[in-house]
């Protein structure tokens, strides 16, 4: 699996049972639910491989999100993993630690 090169994490990986580094897979999780959208940004433990899914969007109605982004994450865009991997307001939004 190739990683894409971002903003390093730590958090504390349920696998490993302390805090890890985390690295971005470049890759999205949709999950539509009726009328509403859930997607995440894949990370996975660098030293185990338990994911761990970053918010993006939480019951989100799919056409409150433009509609060229939305195609981009289901197609795992990996210009667009890179953007949210970079995005340090959104990676605290996810309450995880910058790596060093």
């Amino acid at each position: 699996m190739s990683y894409i090169n971002s903003i390093k994490i730590l958090y504390k990986c349920s696998g490993c049972g302390k805090k890890m580094h985390f690295v971005n897979t470049g890759r999205f999780r949709v999950n539509a639910n009726g009328n509403k959208v859930d997607i995440w940004l894949i990370y996975r433990c660098a030293k185990c491989k338990n994911s761990l899914n970053l918010t993006i969007y939480e019951r989100r109605k799919p056409n409150h999100i433009l509609q060229e982004e939305y195609r981009r994450f289901l197609e795992n865009d990996k210009d667009l993993a890179l953007q949210y991997g970079n995005d340090k307001a959104f990676l605290k939004r996810n309450r995880v630690e910058f790596g060093r």
